[in-house]
């Protein structure tokens, strides 16, 4: 674990991309073993260094004329498999840590889309909660102009991340069109009336869906009759509870930092039409669901104690610690689910696997975003769209695919039905052979 010491010591701050880093490494020991190349090659030591980040300041103008200042980041982190792809988060916590370690998951995640998809991440520590519409304007504009200079249909294509929806992409989106005087797929999350693509909003939470559907037949079960619990409530609590529903499953809680809601019933009818816009249409909290539905709202505390068969966090990282996973394993918990980027942490990830709980890793299970945001490309690319069929479609092969590779991978190297180590090293092979394919660079 040399590679991992070297990591430490040269940013000893970034514990979440140490984090992510020991996960991969830990993983991929056997692959190295039968691949010495790869050590001469100092795959190990190039793949942890970005090979980009750019760091700039973005000021802009409140609605009281007040000049603000915050900090805008791009990871470029990987390009050996296609230009760079992955999100922009808005968020107090954006650090250059944090996107580091999304961007270093990202490389792995889009490997294994089979897109031709390398990996970054960018974001800014703007929060555009209680924002009024022409505030976050501004502050988009600002982003862009900056962050324009450094991206591009064949070099770097942004999405939506925490705190960047819909409106958040137009006006980034506005202002690059303006800067570059093209219009091209530069960023993807589109509307659908400029160069989106249907399913794009569904897509992290239906393609989890799939994915869960996949790991529970190989014990031959199925998500019909299945109680869930997730830990948000916005586009992809939605959209995740959407599909399981239609899959027969019943989904109890949302979540966001303040608290839970629990409600026994399930959500769905009318109180899914309601959650639809809680949060991408009304910015409100999940509270108001309780207060709205007169179910039980649990101030200051995680679902996951909540009994269920299933659990899918869907929020930030490290969500999810050692106790709750081990009151998740007492309750009788099936399978934990990633929606979130590294939502559990190493302790609880190894409490599920002693357990034999199944477990996905965000990296393969909330990898359908990025799927349909590559066809979102394609689309853009042949000036074309395809039908909402066409396009669930091909994310739900994608998805059966990335199962069947992250299993198949797994038994290979002596892990059966470890997914963790299964996606780690398909991603890892296909991202390392590429870059020595293309020398030392």
């Amino acid at each position: 674990m040399d590679s991992l010491q070297f990591v430490i010591d040269r940013d000893p701050h970034e514990h979440e991309f140490h984090q992510a880093v020991r996960e991969v490494l830990e993983s991929v020991r056997p692959v190295l073993e039968r691949n010495p190349q790869y050590r001469r090659e100092a795959i190990l030591e190039r793949i942890v260094e970005p090979e980009r980040v750019i760091m700039f300041r973005v000021p802009w103008v409140d609605d009281e004329g007040q000049i603000r200042v915050n900090r805008g980041f791009r990871v470029q982190m990987n390009s050996a498999i296609g230009p760079y792809k992955g999100g922009l988060r808005f968020h107090p916590s954006v650090r250059l840590g944090i996107l580091k370690f999304l961007a270093f998951e990202q490389v792995f995640k889009n490997a294994l889309t089979s897109l031709p998809m390398g990996g970054g991440k960018g974001g800014a520590d703007f929060d555009p909660k209680g924002k009024s519409d022409h505030e976050v304007m501004r502050f988009c504009q600002s982003f862009m102009i900056e962050l324009a200079r450094h991206i591009g249909p064949d070099t770097d294509v942004p999405a939506g991340d925490i705190g960047v929806g819909p409106r958040e992409i137009g006006y980034l989106y506005g202002m690059y069109k303006r800067l570059a005087n093209e219009f091209t797929g530069v960023l993807t999350g589109k509307s659908l009336n400029w160069g989106g693509s249907l399913i794009r909003p569904e897509a992290t939470g239906y393609g989890a869906a799939y994915f869960l559907a996949e790991m529970l037949a190989t014990r031959n079960e199925s998500i019909a009759g299945k109680t869930v619990t997730i830990s948000g409530y916005g586009n992809v609590g939605t959209y995740v509870t959407e599909k399981i529903n239609e899959l027969g499953g019943k989904v109890v809680t949302i979540a966001d930092e303040f608290g839970y809601v629990h409600d026994p019933d399930g959500i769905q009818g009318e109180k899914l039409k309601y959650l639809s816009t809680l949060w991408t249409i009304y910015r409100k909290s999940a509270k108001d669901y309780a207060d709205t539905f007169k179910c039980e709202w649990v101030p200051h505390r995680r679902p996951w104690e909540v009994p269920c068969d299933i659990a899918v966090p869907t929020a930030m990282e490290n969500e999810l610690d050692g106790d709750h996973a081990a009151l998740l394993v007492k309750n009788g918990c099936k399978a934990v689910v990633e929606v979130a980027n590294m939502p559990c942490t190493p302790e609880a990830v190894r409490l599920f696997q002693e357990n034999k709980v199944l477990f996905a890793p965000g990296k393969a299970a909330n990898a359908g975003g990025v799927s349909v945001s590559g066809l979102e490309m394609a689309q853009n690319s042949m000036r074309l769209s395809w039908s909402k069929d066409e396009v669930d479609r091909r994310l739900k092969v994608i998805m059966k695919n990335i199962h069947a590779m992250c299993k198949g991978t797994a038994e290979r190297y002596g892990a059966r039905g470890n997914y963790v180590v299964g996606a780690n090293i398909a991603g890892f092979v296909k991202v390392v052979d590429s870059m020595i394919d293309q020398g030392i660079v």
